[in-house]
């Protein structure tokens, strides 16, 4: 059996709003908002009394998903400062195709994205910056040159 697709990337965030806003400005779309929790939940997670929040944002093809899920019960664990570097084994990003990487990040930045370093320039194809975005993770964001 071949795998079918990828279904969606997981991000645990302490303040749901602060992130699903981040990504909606992005230009994910909102899809749905649930609240999880009972025997299914802590099954297939390994945890016991599992009660989160979770929201999915799609990009605007609807083939790419992010499930943003805030825990109520047990705790979420921070495994370290949100600042770390790109180098970290396990931990890289998600990326983004946009249309206009400057633009896009001024958009951010007031949702508190930062970037990494720089816009940089990739031969003549693409634009490509790094910028920490909700709880600290990596959004990669390239813009194809024409």
């Amino acid at each position: 059996m071949a795998v079918q697709r990828m279904d969606n990337v997981g991000i645990v965030v302490e303040d749901m709003d602060a992130a699903i806003a981040f990504f909606v400005e992005l230009g994910l779309e909102l899809e749905g908002r649930a609240e999880v929790q009972g025997p299914v939940a802590d099954q297939c997670t390994g945890l016991d009394g599992v009660h989160c929040d979770i929201a999915m944002v799609r990009t605007p093809d609807g083939h790419s998903r992010l499930e943003l899920a805030r825990y109520r019960s047990p705790a979420a664990i921070s495994d370290g400062p949100r600042d770390r570097p790109h180098n970290i084994l396990g931990t890289h990003r998600v990326m983004f195709a946009v249309d206009d990487l400057e633009d896009t990040v001024d958009r951010l930045r007031p949702h508190g994205a930062e970037l990494l370093g720089g816009i940089a320039r990739f031969e003549d194809s693409y634009l490509l910056g790094y910028v920490r975005g909700p709880e600290g993770i990596i959004v990669g964001l390239a813009e194809q040159l024409r």
